[in-house]
């Protein structure tokens, strides 16, 4: 449904650039994929997006499911229509939510794993909104608590009708401090589920055959077990999937060896996906080992915390010290934040709460990503990627380690 074309690659490991060909145009890679969770990037225009070098977008399955519907997207030409973008968009399966409201945990790169590990696991203070059982997941909708039933064949059937060019098989996410024996059970479960997945998209491809086609995307899981995770891209990887989602619990300082762990058995001729990162040294690290795309809802969450990126680290720009300061978040930066406002007004716009605050610091977060992804490709295709990565993980976590933070 979709042609992947490596480029180049870089020596002695499995990072590579490349071209995904969609219906709604290219995807120039490794890229980061900005997330529209409910259709929209917070604080951020479609139109802005593009701007700044957005290629493609993802949004969120499971929301769109409860708000605004998914028959209403399929009326209305699918999710880049409705929400006026005319790139490549993604959508996940509704699975996040499997451990995000049913136990409570939102960020597993940096989950406390001190715990005790059991099956049952719950965020402390969180009350339990979905259940699984062996044919799919109960949730309870955290808009009014009415009951709601996703299967992978439901899951399917949502995205057909969102209408995104590259749709998620429906899985089961795990926590780091779930049990080995859960994961086993939890890892053999989404096996079963990515076989369902795949005989439901073949048949709604075939009833739907007027509309765009669609790419369906196997998730691997397994957490940080090398067994588990080799199982789910040998598994995954004999299927006929258009690519591969990389998800599940990871611990950050092991990121780069477990995504290697499944890039090396998964097919060379399928992108890879590797859902929910944006941290520079993690994107490095994933890039290297064979991450094609990713996501992350982080540049404009912490911005509409006040957080801001800059190549010396990030930075709250409510601090003091920036009051009466008029030079722009960063220097040389090309968003239109940094070529048109200073860091003195966005300290006022968030001191006065002004929403122009979250609009203008997520433009230039999203775009620092973006920008530095692209870097990224352009140093693999010079040859100088580890140069790349040391001057640029040197600069930006600079500060951070000189105050002992890193």
């Amino acid at each position: 449904m979709l042609a992947f074309d490596i480029e180049s690659r870089l020596e002695g490991r499995n990072g590579r650039t490349g071209v995904i060909h969609t219906p709604h145009g290219d995807i120039r890679t490794p890229a980061f994929v900005p997330v529209a969770t409910q259709a929209a990037v917070k604080a951020v225009l479609p139109e802005q997006m593009r701007d700044l070098g957005a290629q493609a977008l993802l949004a969120n399955a499971y929301h769109l499911y409860l708000q605004p519907g998914p028959d209403l997207l399929d009326l209305a030409g699918g999710l880049g229509a409705f929400m006026n973008w005319d790139g490549p968009t993604f959508t996940d399966s509704g699975g996040f939510q499997v451990l995000s409201l049913g136990a409570g945990f939102k960020k597993t790169l940096a989950m406390d794993t001190t715990g005790l590990k059991r099956d049952d696991v719950v965020a402390e203070g969180k009350q339990r909104m979905a259940h699984v059982d062996e044919d799919g997941v109960t949730f309870k909708s955290f808009r009014d608590g009415s009951i709601h039933r996703f299967t992978p064949e439901v899951s399917m059937r949502i995205q057909h009708q969102l209408g995104a060019d590259i749709l998620f098989a429906f899985d089961e996410l795990t926590t780091l401090m779930n049990t080995r024996t859960y994961q086993e059970e939890s890892l053999e479960r989404t096996r079963r589920w990515a076989v369902r997945c795949l005989a439901e998209h073949r048949r709604l491809s075939e009833e739907r055959a007027d509309r765009p086609p669609q790419a369906l995307f196997g998730v691997l899981q397994g957490a940080n077990y090398k067994d588990l995770r080799t199982r789910a891209a040998t598994d995954l990887g004999a299927m006929n999937f258009d690519g591969y989602g990389l998800g599940g619990a990871i611990e950050k300082r092991r990121l780069g060896e477990i995504v290697r762990w499944m890039t090396d058995i998964l097919p060379e001729n399928r992108p890879r996906h590797l859902l929910g990162i944006s941290e520079p040294d993690d994107i490095f690290a994933a890039v290297e080992n064979g991450v094609d795309t990713f996501d992350c809802v982080s540049p404009t969450r912490v911005a509409r915390n006040a957080a801001v990126y800059s190549h010396r680290g990030r930075f709250n720009i409510v601090q003091s010290r920036f009051r009466r300061d008029l030079s722009p978040i960063e220097e040389g930066c090309d968003c239109y934040t940094c070529t048109h406002y200073s860091r003195a007004y966005l300290h006022h716009l968030f001191k006065a709460r002004e929403m122009d605050a979250s609009t203008l610091a997520s433009i230039h977060n999203e775009r620092f990503i973006v920008r530095l992804v692209d870097e990224i490709r352009t140093s693999i295709e010079d040859g100088r990627f580890d140069e790349f990565r040391e001057e640029t993980l040197g600069a930006y976590y600079a500060t951070a380690r000189s105050e002992g933070r890193k």
